[in-house]
């Protein structure tokens, strides 16, 4: 199974805002062999709403996909697949509903939303904050599995923390 893992690092200037994304293919759960690395550039990326992330965040997501000519069989974002875990759509979803071709997503939060009870929460080395894994085209019990194997021994797996530099580097 090949995972593709992506993050967006904005940068605002004054009104004008630019984001970069990044993106990983990957094979292995408990230890990861990267296969290519994806950067790409957006320009005048919309302001943040509130409650409204995805209308800055998809497409971000989106530009970079489109670059991507290599294979892989998931998406991992970070963020929200399901604001409530289960209908209430969040990025992933849109993001799912966007796709010519569906991927299964996976979402990981590191902070808690309201309508998320802790049937989401995955526990990763030994830190006291869970991770918050939600789901479109897997279930969401092997994605939880899927989070909580993944390398690294804290709370970040390493491939999310790698993303994010990526994107900041």
């Amino acid at each position: 199974m090949i995972y593709l893992i992506l993050d967006v690092f904005y940068n605002d200037i004054g009104e004008q805002s630019t984001a970069k994304v990044s993106g990983i293919r990957f094979q292995g759960i408990e230890q990861n062999e990267v296969l290519s690395e994806h950067i790409v550039t957006v320009d005048n990326v919309a302001p943040y709403e509130s409650g409204q992330f995805y209308k800055r965040e998809m497409p971000c997501l989106l530009a970079l996909l489109e670059k991507i000519d290599d294979p892989y069989d998931v998406i991992i974002i970070d963020g929200y697949v399901f604001l409530d875990g289960v209908s209430k759509p969040g990025l992933g979803k849109y993001l799912y509903d966007s796709l010519a071709v569906k991927k299964p997503i996976i979402g990981i939060a590191k902070n808690h939303f309201y309508d998320i009870t802790e049937d989401y929460a995955v526990w990763r080395g030994i830190s006291k904050h869970p991770l918050y894994v939600t789901s479109v085209g897997m279930e969401v019990d092997k994605a939880k599995y899927l989070v909580a194997n993944l390398a690294g021994k804290h709370r970040m797996p390493t491939m999310l923390t790698a993303v994010d530099q990526l994107g900041r580097n």
